[in-house]
């Protein structure tokens, strides 16, 4: 039996990919929405979805997804996002701190508002995916914690603001995750910076384990909201503590 519609955003890869993989598994029609068209089109016939070429940051884009969804939207999965560099506050690049907050901020406000009406008549539910970059600062993570600060503020306000509406408003806080994408965004394809962050850690997060995580909170009974879940690798007991190494 089928569970409704369900978008998730970034959809092309990582994270994403793998929660339109879930979600379809439960009987969900997923909308496959990012930017790079061929990869959510090859997914969306992988899972019997839709697929919809979408730049979270475009009005026109957000417009043709909100039509697409429908008058009753199930799951909206709030996943395209990004961290675009790593350097210090002092050496910061203004043009990479503004692309992550049109992504991550502006553009997850946009979507959101534009899909709300749809959650709102079918009893939906939105998950944002943060970060546990969302909980304090680190050295070189001003702009991205501050992004992700800020997405995580939607989610709470918006809490607040929907109380006598029937919607779940959700937050996933992700830690260190391994995805095929991820790091190497971050560092402007230098591989060997991205391969360092996991060097020697055993068994940071997959993509999977996020996206098991994610269907469970979209999924729950419809007077149960999980306000937020963080989720991390047993080796990453805090965000500035990593163990790397072997486990005795």
């Amino acid at each position: 039996m089928g569970r409704g519609v369900a978008v998730v955003t970034g959809a092309s890869s990582g994270i994403g990919a793998a929660t339109a993989r879930m979600l379809a598994a439960e009987g969900f029609e997923v909308i496959c929405a990012a930017r790079r068209a061929d990869r959510v089109q090859a997914l969306a016939d992988e899972i019997g979805g839709r697929a919809l070429a979408c730049d979270v940051t475009a009005d026109a884009d957000v417009a043709a997804l909100a039509d697409a969804a429908g008058p009753e939207l199930e799951v909206l999965v709030n996943n395209a996002g990004g961290a675009f560099g790593q350097e210090p506050v002092a050496e910061a690049d203004v043009d990479a701190w503004q692309r992550m907050y049109a992504v991550n901020v502006i553009g997850t406000e946009k979507v959101t508002r534009a899909l709300l009406p749809a959650l709102v008549a079918a009893r939906g539910a939105i998950v944002f995916v943060t970060s546990v970059a969302a909980d304090a600062p680190y050295e070189g993570g001003a702009g991205y914690c501050g992004a992700k600060a800020a997405e995580r503020m939607i989610a709470g306000a918006l809490r607040l603001e929907f109380f006598d509406q029937p919607v779940r408003i959700t937050e996933i806080c992700p830690g260190m995750v391994h995805t095929e994408e991820f790091a190497l965004t971050r560092f402007g394809g230098d591989q060997a910076k991205a391969d360092a962050i996991y060097a020697d850690v055993p068994d940071p997060l997959s993509a999977e384990d996020v996206a098991e995580a994610i269907t469970w909170m979209a999924t729950r009974p419809r007077h149960v909201n999980i306000d937020r879940l963080t989720i991390r690798p047993v080796s990453q007991p805090a965000q500035h503590k990593v163990f790397r190494g072997t486990y005795s």
